[in-house]
């Protein structure tokens, strides 16, 4: 896939995330694809796709009005994709989760393989697990 390929299918999976749309959002990534999230935070540290879509399934759960993920700025060079993002929702707690991510996503035919997270985990925990 050509480079512009590449980019597009990580937009549409940003797409249909803040759509809310988590099914078909990770139809997008390989059966066997791998979700690593850095730092200190609960969903840090490697997991599988399935994995990952669970706990994504839980974070939602507890944003009532969604959570949105904004590209910012994106960049490909072959199969790699980085992508800037911000992230908006309000916590049903009551606190606005509003982060920045780097994200770096490997793409192979048409399908992620690869997903790398960075993101502010103390803005993350403050609104999460506090």
């Amino acid at each position: 896939m050509s480079i512009e390929e590449n980019k597009t299918v990580v937009l549409e999976f940003l797409k249909r995330f803040s759509a809310g749309q988590f099914a078909p959002a990770f139809d997008l990534l390989a059966d066997d694809a791998t979700w690593w999230v850095g730092g200190n935070f609960p969903l840090s540290g490697t997991r599988s796709k399935m994995e990952m879509a669970e706990l994504l399934k839980g974070v939602a759960a507890n944003m009532p009005s969604g959570l949105t993920l904004t590209p910012k700025g994106i960049t490909a060079e072959g199969e790699r994709v980085a992508a800037e993002v911000e992230s908006y929702g309000k916590h049903k707690n009551g606190r606005t989760y509003n982060n920045q991510y780097h994200f770096l996503f490997v793409v192979k035919d048409g399908k992620i393989h690869v997903v790398r997270e960075y993101l502010d985990t103390t803005h993350a925990n403050w609104v999460f697990c506090e």
